[in-house]
């Protein structure tokens, strides 16, 4: 049932102002139970008389729950949207939305961040001082690697592959790109960057950051045979989805010395994470943080909101991932 005529959504987590107020102008929200498993089976229920759910990256919006009655929309507060099965989706023709865009430069910044304290090692540092280790100032204590005048490789050039190739430019990197869609010339001058094929990108650059949607063509796309081709010398980062790359191989890696280190933001099977990537100094891990400003995540809250707002009451949300749906 509905209170004073306003359609039902399912809110699985909260999340920040001004999102909740204006969901709730336009919708009775219903929070998920606290405590109940995030399975099909259990979100299927708890969204039986919803016409929307406000979903997260760790909501998994597939076939069992797709099918609920009456559902029309899921808004995803992600730009990412691979915990939704959007042919099933479009099929039962509930529409899809993200948040793009508003996170871009948060996890633009936030692969700089990487970079920078692996290659310098900042978090070891830290802990080695924190432990009592640091006795005085030594010519070959915590060296690390030069990120002015290095290679760059991006793999993937969509908007926070763009950004990063922005910050590359205020420490004098070459910049190459792989990319399935190449930039125009203008734009590729603008950022300084080249496309090249994957196998000249990993053997050429001293830093490997990954900008890529997690798709049935990119899962592992980064596993064995690719850390064969990178320099000793390579960092690899990653701020896109975790499946990307494959843990068990990077792990193996790093253990042979095949690459040098690398900087982590997300993960194969999250929230685990390879045991053998905690242990290993020469890799910073973070807990999927890259988007994780105040401003950032209160704007994702309001895009998602909104997006939610205006299919509750007919309309067509602005950042629909399958406009096949709403003709």
């Amino acid at each position: 049932m509905s209170t004073g005529g306003k359609p039902r959504v399912l809110l699985m987590h909260p999340f920040l102002d001004p999102g909740p107020a204006i969901l709730a102008e336009a919708a009775e929200v219903i929070p998920y139970p606290a405590g109940r498993p995030l399975d099909e089976a259990s979100i299927r229920q708890a969204a039986e008389g919803c016409v929307g759910i406000v979903s997260q990256l760790m909501d998994p919006i597939r076939e069992t729950v797709l099918s609920t009655p009456g559902l029309k929309v899921v808004s995803n507060v992600a730009v990412g949207f691979d915990n939704i099965d959007v042919a099933a989706a479009t099929a039962h023709k509930v529409m899809v939305t993200n948040t793009p865009g508003v996170l871009d430069d948060a996890t633009s910044d936030f692969a700089f961040t990487l970079l920078m304290a692996t290659a310098r090692r900042i978090v070891e540092a830290d802990h080695f001082l924190r432990q009592g280790k640091f006795k005085g100032w030594a010519i070959d204590m915590m060296l690390g690697a030069d990120v002015f005048g290095a290679t760059l490789g991006l793999v993937g050039i969509g908007r926070i592959g763009r950004g990063v190739a922005h910050r590359a430019k205020g420490f004098n990197m070459r910049v190459l790109y792989y990319d399935p869609h190449p930039l125009p010339p203008d734009a590729e001058q603008q950022l300084g960057a080249t496309r090249a094929d994957l196998g000249r990108l990993l053997a050429e650059s001293d830093f490997v950051s990954v900008h890529v949607p997690l798709t049935p063509e990119t899962q592992h796309m980064l596993s064995t045979p690719q850390f064969e081709q990178m320099k000793r010398s390579a960092i690899l980062i990653n701020t896109s989805r975790g499946p990307v790359i494959d843990e068990a191989a990077l792990v193996q890696a790093l253990t042979a010395k095949k690459i040098l280190g690398a900087g982590l933001d997300v993960y194969e099977r999250e929230p685990a994470v390879h045991p053998g990537l905690v242990s290993m100094p020469n890799v910073v891990l973070a807990p999927h943080i890259a988007s994780a400003t105040t401003r950032t995540r209160s704007e994702m809250s309001a895009m998602a909101a909104r997006n939610m707002a205006t299919a509750a009451r007919g309309g067509r949300p602005p950042n629909l991932v399958n406009p096949e749906v709403k003709k």
